[in-house]
């Protein structure tokens, strides 16, 4: 009988580079999508799925991450008086998580960020999640991971499949065969490569369920030329003495870890908001016809 998952681990200790000058005082996690920190989507996610107890591994000058999920009775006072319901709510709704904090002394990547959370995991299966990419699906992503490894007991990585001509953005699965539709047995999990390197168009994208033995793969993986220690490459290690699946993502995806994408990202959730679809709407409208009439001349 496997273990029940019950705790999840979320990277944040990343300098946030692409979003320079904005990431220099304000972490990466906390670029609201519409009116909501990125990285509160992925706390919901995991609360949806089942989780009990996040842990956040953050670095230096992530502490606005903290207090985002504290609580703030002043403010919660002022809208309870002003009889601002539904944004008490909203407000409440960030600090009923048991959310723990580990600090990663330095950036060395994803799989040491990983590592410093396993004195919180412990002998347990756990899952990863990552702030730069939101997820939405009728089952979220972390409780299909759930499932899957409900009935596996094995490690299981989330995959969707991208245009080819950006696969060297991902870690990428060379898959051998599709156990059941949307399973797939993994013969090497590959970081990165070339267009014309890569085994397939399935790339993973941020949500991992691993068991702990990761842990003592990840004490032994070296850097890489970088200085970082990938986790892809702890993951591919790993598949070599126990099975890990990989699970096709049928859902959808935002990437938000770049600017354009994070734009992108907030037009789609702009358009979906009560408040603010109907204005948006129409000034994307305007705005297009503006463009077309330029172009025109």
């Amino acid at each position: 009988m496997v273990k029940k998952v019950t705790k999840a681990v979320i990277p944040a200790a990343g300098l946030g580079t692409r979003f320079l000058p904005e990431t220099k005082a304000l972490p990466k996690e906390m670029l609201p999508i519409v009116d909501t920190p990125t990285i509160q989507f992925i706390v919901e996610e995991a609360k949806q799925s089942g989780i009990k107890d996040i842990v956040i591994v953050i670095g230096k000058g992530k502490r606005s991450i903290e207090d985002h999920f504290d609580s703030n009775p002043e403010l919660e006072m002022n809208l309870e008086q002003k009889q601002k319901n539904d944004i008490l709510e909203t407000i409440r709704k960030t600090n009923d998580m048991n959310i723990y904090f580990i600090r990663q002394s330095h950036p060395r990547g994803l799989g040491d960020a990983v590592y410093t959370a396993r004195s919180f995991i412990g002998n347990e299966p756990f899952v990863v999640m990552l702030g730069d990419d939101v997820m939405q699906d009728k089952v979220p992503l972390t409780k299909q991971l759930m499932d899957s490894y409900h009935k596996t007991g094995a490690s299981t990585l989330a995959v969707k499949k991208v245009p080819h001509k950006d696969i060297s953005k991902y870690g990428v699965i060379d898959p051998s065969e599709e156990v059941v539709p949307g399973l797939y047995n993994v013969k090497k999990f590959v970081e990165k490569p070339s267009p014309e390197k890569a085994p397939s168009d399935l790339a993973i994208i941020g949500r991992y369920l691993l068991t702990p033995e990761i842990f003592g793969i990840l004490e032994q993986t070296k850097p890489d030329k970088s200085g970082e220690i990938q986790l892809t490459s702890a993951i591919d290690a790993l598949n070599q003495t126990q099975r890990v699946f990989a699970h096709e993502f049928k859902g959808e995806r935002f990437d938000t870890g770049n600017k354009l994408s994070w734009l992108k990202t907030n037009i789609i959730f702009g358009l979906r908001h009560d408040e603010i679809a109907d204005g948006l709407r129409d000034y994307i409208v305007d705005l297009a016809d503006q463009i077309q009439k330029k172009a025109k001349k």
